[in-house]
C-alpha cells in the first residue's frame, strides 16, 4: 500500500515499538516536503512516539484517528517540511 487519502502509507500493523517510527523515517526520507504521510499501528506507544518523531524533525502531526478495528489499531498522519 503505498497511496491513500492521506497520501502515502505506512502500514506498520503489528510492529512494536520503535519499527512504526523507524518505517515512517525511512518513508520521509523518500518524500518531498508538504507530503501527507500516514502510519498505521496497533502498537499503543505510536500515538506517543509519531508525535514526539514529528516534533523533533520539524514535521506537523495533522490527525490521530481511532480505526475501531480489533485488534485496537491508529492512524496518525504527519505533514513534512
Amino acid at each position: 500500500m503505498t497511496d491513500d487519502v492521506a497520501g502515502h502509507l505506512v502500514d506498520a500493523r503489528g510492529l512494536r515499538c520503535p519499527l512504526p517510527v523507524i518505517r515512517l523515517a525511512a518513508r520521509a526520507k523518500e518524500l518531498p516536503a508538504g507530503t501527507l504521510v500516514s502510519v498505521v499501528s496497533t502498537d499503543p506507544a505510536a500515538k506517543h512516539d509519531v508525535p514526539a518523531w514529528a516534533r523533533m524533525r520539524g514535521h506537523e502531526l495533522v490527525a490521530t484517528e481511532d480505526l475501531g478495528e480489533e485488534p485496537a489499531a491508529w492512524r496518525l498522519t504527519v505533514r513534512l517540511h
